[in-house]
């Protein structure tokens, strides 16, 4: 029989529902407590695809077994139990439904154990509905909380809700290089450049009187020769290295623009059984 001090142990180990033949049923849901002295009632057992289903199943008879609750039922009782809304509270009728599907018998008749076959001295007119252990009873707790936490130990009356923010900052990384590299290179240069030469020009004058004694000095008759030597300019190249630039690498910042996109999470908090009309 489980006690009340198994209650949180019971949702935190996120453990399964095993029959009594030690078939898996499905993993434990909610809790529900009994109104008057607190002891875990009933159990909540999620089935069906992704555990959209839960079924209700006393926890008369049952025990836990590492992170599972094992039930002295099988696997086909508990699902073919009938449905009742899983709203934080059983009211009589639906624990009276529960209670024939199970074989419990009607009001204030004794639990028959299907375990240990012997009659134990459970009388459902002496307790009521039971509240769900996720949803907490109605009284607040010894700190002042409203409700219980079923998915860890109780801290306070509410829930925080969080979200990612995304911050985007910038990093300066090395995206390449830049050298500079001195060649050389062959290319032809043509220049006009001016330049004399030196021509024979024949000039012949007439006897003068002027002339005369000149052209008589020599014999009358006799064999000559006369040279003159010709000049010309050819042109001179000379060639000599001269700076003509400096040249240095330098940086300069630009900015640009750039557009992130990127998922961020956030929580929602969504309520079940209560009127989340505003105020």
């Amino acid at each position: 029989m489980l006690a009340k001090e198994h209650i949180d142990d019971l949702l935190n180990r996120n453990g399964d529902v095993l029959s009594k033949d030690g078939d898996k049923i499905g993993s434990v849901g909610q809790v529900y407590a009994d109104d008057a002295d607190g002891q875990p009632k009933w159990v909540t057992v999620k089935t069906g695809l992704f555990g959209t289903s839960e079924s209700f199943i006393p926890l008369e008879g049952a025990r836990l077994e590492g992170d599972d609750v094992v039930v002295p039922y099988t696997k086909d009782q508990v699902k073919d139990a009938p449905r009742v809304d899983t709203d934080g509270h059983l009211e009589p009728s639906e624990e009276d439904r529960l209670y024939d599907h199970y074989g419990f018998g009607g009001a204030g008749r004794a639990y028959t154990d299907p375990t240990a076959g012997r009659d134990g001295d459970y009388d459902r007119a002496e307790t009521g509905g039971g509240f769900a252990a996720s949803g907490g009873f109605n009284a607040a707790d010894a700190n002042d909380t409203v409700g219980r936490d079923t998915s860890g130990p109780t801290t306070d009356d509410a829930m925080t809700r969080s979200e990612e923010r995304l911050n985007v900052g910038t990093e300066k990384q090395a995206t390449g290089r830049a050298r500079l590299r001195k060649y050389v290179t062959t290319e032809n240069v043509t220049r006009t450049v001016p330049v004399q030469r030196e021509e024979v020009r024949i000039e012949r004058e007439p006897i003068t009187e002027a002339n005369r004694g000149a052209a008589l000095s020599g014999p009358d008759l006799s064999d000559e020769e006369h040279e003159v030597t010709l000049h010309e300019e050819r042109p001179v190249i000379e060639k000599e290295t001269v700076p003509v630039e400096r040249v240095r690498l330098d940086t300069e910042t630009v900015t640009d623009e750039v557009t992130v996109d990127e998922e961020v999470r956030k929580e929602r908090i969504e309520t079940d059984g209560v009127d989340d009309t505003r105020r």
